[in-house]
């Protein structure tokens, strides 16, 4: 009687989760009331796993001024947004219901726009916290606790600066001689 073994690269296969992890990162209108926003999000949440995610990560929707202005066709009428609220969730789930979740967006109506990445390793590590970024940015353009952005080189060229300033203060200049 022989015996079958597994080679060691279809072992390997054969254990390794088939989920990948994604990022939904949306707009939420401007027109939704504040107290609905987190209704928003939740569902949105709930709709990931039903479909069989795993939310790892997330960032409730607040809301910010857009560098440019969206429009959207809305109710016969293009509508033109400067504001929105922006949140996303980090989630891990098989390939296969990712139309699903798109479609659930995409039928939200209280979506202005959403974009649905496919993390890398490196990605999924490095979380961008938007919204805290946003506020250290504030922090710094108003002065409180500006962290120093002067770079090295630039810090030392003005020491020396500085230095020879002082040194040729000191220095006798040399007179002419007629020759």
């Amino acid at each position: 009687m022989t015996e079958t073994k597994m080679p060691a690269a279809e072992a390997v296969v054969a254990t390794t989760d088939e989920r990948s992890s994604y990022e939904l990162a949306f707009h939420v209108l401007p027109t939704v009331a504040e107290g609905e926003v987190p209704n928003v999000f939740e569902s949105l949440k709930a709709h990931i796993i039903k479909t069989g995610g795993d939310i790892f990560d997330s960032e409730a929707p607040e809301r910010f001024d857009l560098a440019y202005e969206i429009v959207k066709h809305m109710e016969g009428k293009n509508r033109r947004f400067t504001s929105a609220y922006f949140g996303w969730i980090r989630f891990k789930v098989a390939a296969d219901t990712i139309e699903a979740i798109t479609e659930a967006v995409e039928e939200n109506t209280d979506i202005l726009r959403y974009l649905l990445i496919k993390l890398t390793k490196s990605e999924e590590a490095n979380v961008f916290r938007f919204h805290e970024a946003l506020e250290n940015q504030k922090m710094d353009a108003d002065g409180e606790e500006a962290p120093a952005v002067e770079s090295k080189e630039k810090k030392e060229t003005v020491e020396k600066e500085v230095e020879k300033t002082d040194d040729t203060e000191d220095e006798e200049t040399p007179e002419k001689s007629d020759v």
